[in-house]
């Protein structure tokens, strides 16, 4: 999954033949799981229309302040599109459009849109060589740059003039490449390896028949999902699970039983800054297990148990820089057998859930938890989705490891 999915992309067309790249463009955004809106310049429409931006984007296009309609005029709020826009891209970007953008001058929709916007800005130049070389265009670069926008370089070849040299816009694939790069580079994760485990683990009785509990895994999934949102690498070691996750920055280590998910986690581990242990790992397991599936002759049938490895107090007893998570559900004296846990397993943070709050714990698509950190701070948060949840903990490790 790219880092541009569910984000909000603002493309901004400008009066130049390298327009004709802005359809691959949006598709390219719309491909990457971005939401597109497109405004351009009016002299733009001469090289591209409307009509193809708004069908590749699924969103109307803005071209001028007020569109005429049947039942009147309706006003284009170029303030309400900067607001809107997670990034704003701008290509091609012409000589004259960023010579406006440099010195303020705003004598259309899209420059107005420039001036409002609050977010990152791009541009991609596109122009023939001696345009290009001018100095007046290189003085719109470092003005451009100085007001922290971010040129996305040109390219060199074949221009339209028949020139080759600098100036072509860069390829629709080069620009998705240099703006993912360039926002993951800011991540506060970026560089880091985060290893999660989620959902349960199957303890063999026989070849049909197992011992586990009804963890959905989706926690966990969330966490990781989540932590790759911050530019983490995400080793995410699961037990069997119906949750699904595609993203490029997440790993997928699935495992069945507790013994081979103390296995994978401990592989990971040494190479890890952060590892979060969500999993619902069985605490028993068959002493034996049958290689037969087991008949059903007397009325009564005993397995005896025993103890699987403790995996989270495992790598406490071995964290050296590891920043170490773990959960706690309970089902009474809550906060005493978490604070227990968190010592006794040397922990940075625990993540308790109480099985006595309504919409909390197994099968649900929330969750209600409390973090208590290593310094004993306590941290009640509401119910909400575990989505939600798994940001406020990823927040929380980022305030911890930054304190």
């Amino acid at each position: 999954m790219s880092i541009l999915k569910d984000k909000n992309i603002l493309l901004g067309i400008t009066a130049g033949i390298a327009a004709y790249k802005s359809a691959s463009l949006v598709r390219l955004f719309i491909k990457a799981g971005a939401n597109v809106k497109v405004v351009m310049t009016p002299a733009s429409k001469d090289f591209i229309t409307p009509l193809t931006l708004s069908t590749l984007s699924k969103n109307p296009v803005y071209s001028s302040f007020v569109d005429e309609e049947d039942d009147g005029q309706v006003w284009n709020n170029h303030v309400e599109l900067g607001l809107w826009a997670d990034y704003f891209v701008i290509a091609p970007a012409t000589a004259n459009t960023m010579a406006k953008m440099a010195n303020g001058v705003c004598d259309n929709i899209l420059l107005a849109t420039y001036l409002s916007a609050k977010c990152p800005v791009y541009f991609a130049p596109a122009m023939d060589l001696d345009m290009y070389k001018h100095e007046s265009t290189k003085t719109s670069f470092e003005k451009l740059t100085s007001y922290g926008n971010k040129m996305i370089p040109a390219g060199t070849g074949e221009l339209a003039s028949g020139l080759v040299g600098e100036g072509r816009m860069a390829e629709p694939e080069d620009i998705i490449d240099f703006i993912e790069k360039d926002i993951l580079d800011q991540l506060p994760l970026r560089g880091k390896q985060v290893l999660i485990t989620a959902g349960p683990t199957y303890e063999a009785i026989d070849p049909v028949r197992f011992i586990g509990n009804h963890s959905s895994g989706k926690m966990g999934f969330e966490i990781a999902r989540a932590a790759a949102n911050l530019g983490a690498k995400v080793i995410l070691v699961s037990g069997p699970t119906h949750q699904k996750i595609t993203h490029s920055l997440v790993e997928v280590k699935p495992v069945v039983s507790a013994e081979e998910m103390y296995t994978e986690v401990h592989k990971y581990y040494e190479s890890s800054d952060i590892a979060i242990l969500s999993a619902a790992v069985a605490d028993y397991r068959p002493k034996t297990v049958a290689d037969q599936k087991i008949k059903k002759k007397e009325t009564t049938f005993s397995i005896e148990l025993e103890k699987t490895k403790d995996i989270l107090k495992s790598l406490g007893e071995i964290k050296k820089n590891q920043f170490l998570v773990g959960f706690a559900l309970e089902t009474n004296n809550e906060i005493v057998n978490a604070k227990g846990k968190l010592q006794s397993k040397n922990l940075d943070l625990i993540v308790l859930n109480s099985l006595q709050d309504k919409g909390a714990g197994f099968g649900v698509s929330t969750n209600k938890v409390t973090f208590i950190t290593s310094t004993n701070d306590i941290i009640e948060n509401e119910l909400k989705s575990k989505a939600d949840v798994a940001q406020d903990l990823m927040q929380q490790i980022l305030k911890q490891l930054h304190a």
